[in-house]
């Protein structure tokens, strides 16, 4: 029997044993681990409740000496280990030794996934690594660490790379259509940081991208989490997150949101270098200095396009995507990571090397795919629309670009023209009064069960909220009803899936201020530029009265 104790000090270096463990030890009865909580990291809230809800057994810190562990594994290397003669595996909590951290025991700054000097010289540690350069970088800086590495390559690249045949299943789990692209934004911590550089780049561009062919999504470093809390993320991103924000959770989630991703917005980051190496369009929107010049992380800027967040964001994504070639960043792929695909099967040899045990006769573990995430955003419950209409009253076109209310502020283009008109929606679950009493549309997304039930809703919306110019109801079954202020009525068939109502509102609020005829008249809906939909108006009986 041998005892395998783990160090669980931050999230992040928790996590990463947390995915990696249970397939090297999987059926082995021999081993017994124990999971020690070191509390005297300044990120390590919520690693008590990561662990357990994970299920697993903890023990504190000061308790470890006497368990007597067989071998240490950690994912954090500034753990301050007990005496003994036990063995220290470290494992990289992201790829490599590419960033420069302030030191919790000086005033300085060290090499990020590097043990202290009296833990090499101690003849105990051994750290793994993805790529032989690691090696000499750990050599030229720490030349105790010479022979203390162990090449095992990384088992979170080999996962992300397995799970892209499940992208179409993640995406639709996401909330993410087939005529949308995902965005997703990734942000490391501190302040050179993409959030920390540029804290209002998740509402701008949810302003930028209308969000009938966008989606927008956000990767925050643990250690944000852990600093800051989840209260004071989502109230400083709450116009964001009121928008539809896609926001990860600390753990777990972010890696199929990232196979899920179109274009991935990054920093100096280890899940920035994780998803170029996957091939994802990338835009740097900020790099610090604290990350280490020859790192992959390093190279990676040397290549990748920058994002202007000031410019116009929308541009600059479908550039990103327009230019991308699948071997773009390849060459900085293979400076990271060696031995794809084998890194699970490396790290049981090396862990049962450690353990003095022989490896299990089960075969060596392969990477699994990714589960699917849990959704994780509000439903936009108010938008700014823009229509324009294009074309005679014989064959109409209607173009509608739809904003999220919440980030309009961060929304400079606001055209109005003959043909070009903005008005406010609110859909009935807007919590914000002032908004609802500020829409010109008025939207029930909840299907009524008859047209009857539609009508009465319009009805009473209308009259309600009387600075409104008309109301919308879908119908259970298709189709929707759009009541007038003056009365009217139009019934709109839409071809296609059913849309959200307030596409056909659009439709017939732009006809309605282009003076177009709203009877027994057949519309182009041009959804920004991602589809076209057939929308038939045809003028119906008002609800009988008395």
């Amino acid at each position: 029997m041998r005892t395998l104790a783990v160090a669980a000090r931050t999230v992040t270096s928790t996590v990463r044993v947390l995915e990696t463990l249970p397939s090297l030890l999987r059926d082995d009865t021999r081993v017994t681990v124990v999971f020690a909580y070191d509390p005297t990291s300044a990120f390590n809230e919520g690693v008590l409740d990561l662990l357990h809800s994970a299920g697993c057994r903890v023990a504190p810190w000061e308790q470890l000496g006497h368990i007597a562990p067989d071998l240490i594994l950690s994912a954090s290397e500034n753990i301050d280990v007990p005496e003994g003669d036990c063995p220290v595996l470290v494992l990289p909590h992201g790829v490599g030794f590419q960033k420069f951290v302030p030191d919790s025991r000086s005033q300085h700054t060290r090499l990020s996934g590097v043990v202290t000097d009296s833990l090499l010289e101690s003849g105990r540690a051994w750290l793994a690594i993805s790529h032989p350069a690691q090696e000499e970088q750990l050599l030229a800086s720490h030349p105790k660490a010479a022979g203390r590495t162990l090449l095992v390559g990384d088992p979170c690249l080999d996962e992300l790379v397995a799970s892209r045949s499940r992208r179409s299943s993640y995406r639709e789990a996401l909330g993410v259509t087939e005529h949308q692209r995902l965005i997703m934004v990734s942000s490391t911590w501190g302040p050179t940081s993409l959030l920390g550089s540029h804290p209002d780049l998740l509402p701008r561009l949810l302003a930028q991208l209308p969000f009938d062919e966008y989606r927008v999504g956000a990767i925050v470093h643990p250690n944000v989490w852990s600093a800051h809390g989840a209260w004071q993320i989502r109230t400083v991103q709450a116009a964001a997150l009121d928008a539809g924000l896609l926001l990860m959770p600390a753990v777990h989630a972010w890696r199929p949101a990232l196979v899920a991703a179109d274009v991935l917005v990054g920093d100096h980051g280890s899940v920035t270098l994780y998803g170029a190496s996957v091939g994802i369009p990338l835009l740097l929107a900020a790099f610090g200095d604290d990350a280490v010049p020859g790192t992959a992380v390093h190279e990676l800027a040397a290549v990748a396009p920058r994002l202007d967040p000031r410019g116009d964001l929308r541009r600059q994504v479908e550039d990103a995507v327009r230019e991308h070639t699948p071997e773009r960043y390849a060459a900085v792929a293979a400076h990271a990571f060696a031995e794809p695909g084998h890194a699970l099967a490396r790290l049981r040899t090396a862990l049962y090397g450690l353990l003095n045990l022989p490896e299990p006769s089960s075969p060596p573990p392969a990477p699994l795919v990714l589960p699917v995430p849990d959704p994780s955003a509000a439903r936009v419950a108010s938008c700014q629309v823009t229509t324009s209409v294009t074309g005679d009253s014989t064959a109409p076109t209607v173009t509608v670009h739809r904003v999220p209310a919440t980030v309009t502020p961060y929304d400079e283009n606001r055209p109005e023209s003959a043909t070009c008109f903005t008005h406010l929606a609110c859909a009935e679950e807007e919590r914000d009064r002032r908004l609802v009493e500020s829409a010109s549309v008025l939207v029930q997304r909840n299907p009524a069960s008859t047209p009857v039930g539609a009508l009465r809703w319009i009805e009473d919306a209308l009259a309600q909220l009387p600075g409104s110019l008309l109301a919308a109801s879908a119908v259970r079954g298709g189709g929707c009803l759009v009541g007038l202020r003056d009365g009217r009525v139009v019934e709109a068939a839409v071809t296609g899936p059913a849309p959200d109502p307030g596409l056909p509102a659009a439709v017939v609020y732009a006809c309605l201020r282009a003076g177009l005829p709203l009877d027994s008249t057949q519309v182009t809906l041009r959804i920004g530029d991602m589809r076209d939909e057939d929308v038939v108006l045809r003028l119906r009986p008002a609800l009988p009265t008395g």
